[in-house]
């Protein structure tokens, strides 16, 4: 029996992505590609004898009047990101005042059958916000070259892809800034994900850049991975004790990640913060509620939705993709946690 000829054979044979065969083959409209990649596609699967799906090609017409989140991550780490409510508050505000609805969908960017290029194809969303994108994401890329509605929420190695964020970078220079201020010189450092992500990677460079500005050695045996969730958290600060490396201060570069941090320090009768004063990042609702309330550094998330969701429908509704990057403000909220609490919490703008 004859393998059947798929869009990867058709993509490889033409040279080109299979987001870009898709798009060609179900005569999806409004995307930038070249009439001559277009018949190059089409001589391409005729000579293989390759024929899209006739439902799929059937779904890409009209519009939906759906706006899709995408968080590119596992589903038990999306739904573990407490964060992310507030964030979809924001966007199905704007999407509501102008009609539109909500799609939310966790896509692991290596699930090829519950792919972005499939939320288009199957015509689920008009436009997407993609948060978390891995830094080389290819699948993106694609997307956005041939002009598919696409808003980030974080970046990728690749120019020009429109974004609503933080200066991630900047923010945790400033958290760790405030614990040098109070002393510190030994600090530890739990990231919020693996480095394949951009913001992961940035707020390390900002623990890294505050250290070294003040004089003080980066030391790579004081980095330790979070992965988005408590239990990552709870795992990472295991090791910290576990190799008795005996830090004055650590930080988390998210609070999810720092309940389950707080719960090892709490487990091994480890004080904070008398023995160990701990910094956050994202002022999630749980930080102010946590014993002691969680020093952090707050993420406007319902405007990070408000934002992305306004710029999507302008640019569904124009035609015309978004020319500047948007960068929203943090503020550092000072609490019991790192030891320099006040009676009023301190917010500083960054």
């Amino acid at each position: 029996m004859n393998k059947r000829t798929t869009a990867k054979d058709v993509a490889e044979a033409a040279g080109v992505s299979r987001t870009t065969v898709s798009f060609v083959l179900n005569n999806v409209e409004g995307m930038r590609i070249s009439e001559e990649t277009r018949q190059k596609v089409l001589d391409t699967a005729e000579a293989l004898n390759y024929h899209p799906d006739a439902t799929a090609r059937s779904m890409v017409k009209g519009k939906t009047f759906i706006l899709g989140f995408v968080v590119r991550q596992e589903p038990d780490k999306a739904y573990a990101d407490l964060l992310l409510p507030e964030v979809m508050r924001g966007i199905s505000e704007v999407a509501g005042e102008h009609g539109y609805h909500l799609l939310f969908k966790p896509v692991p960017p290596e699930d090829e059958k519950n792919s972005l290029t499939t939320l288009f194809l199957e015509r689920q969303v008009d436009g997407l916000i993609v948060s978390g994108p891995l830094s080389n994401d290819q699948e993106i890329v694609d997307l956005m070259t041939a002009n598919a509605p696409i808003i980030l929420q974080g970046r990728i190695d690749y120019p020009n892809i429109p974004s609503v964020d933080i200066n991630n970078r900047k923010a945790a220079e400033k958290a760790v800034n405030h614990l040098i201020g109070l002393g510190h010189t030994r600090i530890a450092m739990i990231t919020n994900a693996s480095l394949q992500y951009s913001s992961s990677k940035d707020r390390l460079n900002g623990y890294r850049r505050a250290l070294v500005n003040a004089g003080l050695p980066y030391d790579e045996s004081l980095v330790f991975y979070g992965n988005r969730t408590p239990d990552s958290g709870f795992h990472a600060m295991k090791q910290i004790l576990d190799l008795g490396i005996h830090p004055t201060a650590v930080f988390i570069a998210s609070d999810t990640v720092a309940l389950g941090s707080l719960n090892a320090l709490y487990q091994n009768f480890i004080r904070v913060p008398e023995d160990i004063a701990v910094m956050g990042f994202d002022d999630i609702p749980l930080s102010k509620h946590l014993a002691p309330p969680l020093s952090t550094i707050h993420i406007p998330a319902h405007s990070l939705g408000w934002n992305a969701a306004n710029l999507l429908i302008k640019w569904l509704d124009n035609n015309e993709s978004p020319q500047e990057d948007c960068i929203l403000d943090t503020e550092i909220i000072i609490r019991e946690s790192c030891g320099s609490y006040k009676k009023r919490e301190e917010n500083t703008r960054i």
